[in-house]
C-alpha cells in the first residue's frame, strides 16, 4: 500500500512539474484550453482591413508610433517617393500595447532572466495576435487580430524578434515582424560616406547593449552595403534612464527629499559599472536643484551616498561614462552619429544634444578633454523613422494597404499587475510590482501575472500623460479619441480618461 501511495504522489508531482514548466510557445500554438492559445488554422490571412500591431515595454514605443503617424515620404495617389502633405498611414488602423507592468525589459538580462524576458515578449505578440483584453477585471474577447507586427522596443527586438518569427513559422503564418534595431543601424550608416572613418555611439538599455544586437547589425550592414571606412561602435547602457522617464520608483522618486534604500541606479558606493566617480563631478555637472540629486549630507563633497533623481541627470552620467570609455581607447575615431537605442530616449533628445555640446566644449587646464572624440555636429539617430519606412514599403509590396481605415480607429492598451494573485508584490501605491517580485518571477510558471487593459488615468501617471501631450501631441489626441469613442472604453468614467 505504501508503494502505491508513493507512486500516486510521484504521478501528482510529475503532473505539477509539467504544469509548472509550461512553455508559452506551446501554449500559444497547441493548447486550446490555455488562455494564450491562438487558432492559427482559422487566422485571417492577407486581410487588408486588419490593424497593425505595435508594442513596447512601456510608453517609450509611442515615439515609434508617433513617427509612423507623422510619416509622409510618398505621394498617396501615385505611390511615388516624395511627401504630399497627406500622412502615409492615414487610412490604417493600429493597436498599441505598452507592457508597463513588466518594464523595463533592459534589466532582465542583468539579473539572469533572459528566458523570462523572452516569455514576456512572446506574450506581447500573443496579445496582438489574439482577441482578449480586460475592462477592469472583466475579460473581453472582441479585439481584432493584426496583419503586421512592429516591435517598438530595442531590447524586445534584440532578445525576442527571432522567437516571435520562429513561432509564426511553426504556425505557418506569413505575418511580418519589423524590429527597430535593423532600422536604426541602417539609419546611422546612411550618415557616412562609403570610405569614411568615424564612430557610431549606441545609447541604449543595458539589456540591449548586452545583447550586442546593434553592433552585430552595424557590422552586417557595413559588409552588405559596401562600407570600407573604419567605422567604430561604442555602446553605453543607460541604466535608470528609461525607468526615470517612466517614473519607476527604484530609479527615481519625485517626492523624495533624501537618499532612499530602494534606489538601484548609479551612486558613489556601488560597483564600477554603475559608479558615480567623485573625480568627474565637475564634468557630470549634475543639477542638484529641487532634489534632482539626493545626498546624505548638506555639502556635496561630504556625500557618503549620492543618488540620481532626474532623467536629465541620468543623461549626464551616462554620456560622461561613454566618453570616458572612448577616452581610454587608442586610435579612437570621432563620434558622428549616436543611435538612440531605446524608444524612451527620444523624449530626451534636447537634453542629450545639450550635454554633448557642453562636453565638447569642456576644458581642463586650457585643453579640451573630449573635443577629439566628438564631431562638430552629432546626428541623433531615432530608429523610428526608418521603422516607419520599412513598414510602409512592406505593406505596399505585399498589397496589404488599407484604403478604408483611419488612424482615428487606433486602440491603446497597457498591462497592469494582476492583483488577484496570491503573494503578488506591489509598491505602496498598489499600481506597480516591487522590484524583487518583478525580477524574482520564473519562466514557465503558466501564471497570468498581468492584465491588459485600455489606457486610462488609472494606469498612466499624470506626469507621463503630460509628457505625452507635450512631446507627441498627435498620438496623445488619438489616445483621447480611443478613450472617448471606442466601445472598448465605455466602462471608463469621464474622470478616468486622459
Amino acid at each position: 500500500m505504501k508503494s502505491f501511495l508513493l507512486l500516486l504522489i510521484c504521478v501528482v508531482c510529475n503532473t505539477l512539474v509539467v504544469y509548472a514548466q509550461k512553455d508559452i510557445k506551446n501554449s500559444i500554438l497547441r493548447d486550446p484550453a490555455d488562455y494564450h492559445y491562438i487558432d492559427f488554422a482559422n487566422y485571417p490571412r492577407k486581410d487588408t482591413s486588419l490593424p497593425i500591431g505595435v508594442f513596447d515595454s512601456g510608453t517609450g514605443g509611442l515615439t515609434v508610433f508617433d513617427a509612423i503617424v507623422r510619416f509622409d515620404e510618398y505621394n498617396n495617389k501615385t505611390g511615388a517617393k516624395g511627401h504630399d502633405g497627406v500622412k502615409d498611414f492615414s487610412t490604417e488602423d493600429f493597436i498599441y500595447l505598452a507592457d508597463q507592468a513588466n518594464m523595463p525589459y533592459g534589466n532582465y538580462s542583468s539579473v539572469g532572466k533572459t528566458d523570462f524576458l523572452k516569455e514576456l515578449i512572446l506574450k506581447d505578440a500573443q496579445f496582438m495576435l489574439g482577441s482578449k483584453y480586460y475592462q477592469n477585471t472583466t475579460l473581453s474577447t472582441d479585439k481584432k487580430p493584426i496583419k503586421a507586427l512592429v516591435i517598438a522596443c530595442n531590447t524586445a527586438t534584440a532578445y525576442g524578434k527571432e522567437y516571435i518569427e520562429e513561432m509564426l513559422r511553426e504556425a505557418k503564418s506569413d505575418i511580418k515582424v519589423i524590429g527597430v534595431i535593423d532600422a536604426g543601424s541602417r539609419g546611422a550608416l546612411e550618415l557616412f560616406k562609403k570610405d569614411e572613418n568615424g564612430t557610431i555611439g549606441v545609447f541604449a538599455t543595458a539589456g540591449t547593449v548586452a545583447s550586442g544586437g546593434y553592433k552585430r547589425a552595424i557590422e552586417r550592414y557595413k559588409k552588405e552595403l559596401g562600407y570600407s571606412g573604419n567605422i567604430q561602435v561604442f555602446s553605453q547602457g543607460g541604466v535608470g534612464l528609461a525607468e526615470a522617464i517612466d517614473e519607476e520608483l527604484n530609479y527615481i522618486d519625485k517626492k523624495a527629499v533624501e537618499v532612499r534604500p530602494t534606489y538601484r541606479g548609479p551612486n558613489v558606493k556601488t560597483e564600477a559599472s554603475l559608479k558615480i566617480d567623485r573625480q568627474l563631478m565637475k564634468i557630470y555637472n549634475f543639477d542638484f536643484s529641487a532634489y534632482k540629486m539626493l545626498c546624505d549630507a548638506k555639502r556635496v563633497d561630504d556625500c557618503g551616498d549620492l543618488q540620481i533623481n532626474s532623467a536629465e541627470n541620468y543623461v549626464r552620467y551616462h554620456l560622461v561614462t561613454l566618453l570616458e570609455q572612448m577616452l581610454q581607447t587608442p586610435e579612437v575615431e570621432p563620434m558622428k552619429a549616436m543611435i538612440l537605442g531605446c524608444t524612451h530616449y527620444p523624449y530626451m533628445t534636447q537634453t542629450i544634444q545639450q550635454v554633448l555640446g557642453e562636453l565638447r566644449e569642456y576644458k581642463e587646464k586650457g585643453k579640451y578633454r573630449y573635443r577629439k572624440l566628438l564631431a562638430k555636429e552629432i546626428t541623433l539617430v531615432d530608429p523610428s523613422v526608418n521603422t516607419a519606412r520599412e513598414l510602409y514599403t512592406y505593406l505596399q509590396a505585399e498589397k496589404l494597404t488599407n484604403s478604408a481605415g483611419s488612424l482615428q480607429n487606433s486602440e491603446f492598451f497597457i498591462s497592469v499587475p494582476n492583483t488577484s494573485l496570491p503573494g503578488v508584490g506591489l509598491e505602496p501605491d498598489g499600481t506597480r510590482f516591487t522590484y524583487d517580485y518583478k525580477y524574482g518571477r520564473q519562466v514557465g510558471q503558466g501564471v497570468q501575472y498581468t492584465l491588459t487593459a485600455p489606457f486610462s488615468r488609472q494606469n498612466i501617471p499624470a506626469s507621463i500623460a503630460e509628457r505625452l501631450n507635450l512631446q507627441i501631441p498627435e498620438v496623445f489626441k488619438l489616445i483621447q479619441v480611443f478613450e472617448k469613442q471606442s466601445p472598448k472604453t465605455r466602462f471608463l468614467r469621464s474622470d478616468e480618461r486622459l
